[in-house]
């Protein structure tokens, strides 16, 4: 009987992540010697344990990976970028924001709250799962909230936008896609179990992506998702899109951007360019030419 190695593949419920990686659990993508397990998080979960170096592949924040750079290589597959959106911060209509306004947010690792705090220096910060945000509004246990996933989609007729994230991220790096999250992979993994995991999951974005309404409608059958079909339909090409399969120079020079912008505002110990930590898939061909 063949020997498989386990790769634990940690991702958010969120739709675009769940279409993203369901290529693999329905066998549609394989490998000949890895085997694929996946756990679903939300996002600050997610970022709390890839801190702790828990799963092998993770989603994570993309403001997270310079703290985790040691640890894990980016993955250039996988991506969600926002282009003319992204999170919303939300308030209740007709109020005021004073200056040190209440405001929940997604996790503190998050790209929404790393741009969020640099343009909002005296807020009161709350960290709350992002399910929770919409309604801490609406009983005012806070002034504001940043909704991000399926949020921004539909949210109460109390509430209106205060002001976009990908407003706070043009008026600080320009108007280039805002990198949002991505995939991480541990870095003890051999390199060429690594060059491998990350082949399986381009190819099952690839795939997803090929066949976008088949897979939406069995995701649909399932009830894997938050959302209904025309919400799903929207939400996938703002998410999970042809971008997603691979970055390519313009994602990676965003996602520059956004290393500087936190090193620059001292959320990071040093600058980082993301060339150096991509996996270097060019290996094999080195290797088995």
């Amino acid at each position: 009987m063949k020997h498989f190695k386990q790769i634990d593949v940690a991702h958010s419920p969120d739709a675009d992540d769940i279409f993203m990686y369901m290529a693999i659990k329905f066998g549609w993508v394989s490998s000949e010697w890895l085997r694929f397990f996946n756990t679903a998080l939300d996002i600050q979960t997610l970022n709390d344990e890839a801190l702790k170096g828990t799963y092998t592949a993770t989603a994570i924040s993309f403001a997270l990976y310079p703290l985790i750079k040691d640890d894990y290589a980016l993955l250039r597959t996988a991506v969600s970028f926002g282009n003319g959106y992204g999170p919303k911060l939300i308030k209740k209509k007709g109020k005021i924001l004073k200056r040190n306004f209440k405001v929940a947010l997604s996790g503190k690792h998050t790209t929404n709250a790393l741009l969020f705090r640099i343009a909002y220096h005296d807020a009161r910060i709350v960290y709350k799962n992002f399910l929770e945000i919409e309604n801490a509004v609406l009983s005012d246990e806070v002034d504001a909230g940043v909704l991000i996933h399926e949020s921004i989609l539909e949210f109460s007729d109390q509430l209106c936008v205060e002001r976009e994230i990908w407003d706070i991220w043009c008026d600080l790096a320009g108007e280039i896609p805002l990198p949002l999250g991505g995939m991480a992979l541990r870095r003890s993994l051999p390199l060429t179990d690594a060059i491998e995991t990350e082949r399986v999951l381009t190819e099952a974005v690839r795939i997803a992506t090929a066949h976008k309404p088949f897979l939406s409608h069995m995701l649909m059958e399932r009830n894997l998702i938050r959302v209904d079909k025309q919400k799903l339909k929207t939400y996938l090409n703002m998410y999970a899109n042809e971008s997603s399969i691979t970055m390519d120079e313009t994602a990676i020079k965003s996602l520059n951007a956004l290393f500087e912008l936190g090193y620059k505002h001292k959320f990071y110990p040093e600058l980082l360019d993301a060339n150096d930590f991509f996996i270097p898939t060019e290996y094999n061909k080195v290797r088995f030419s």
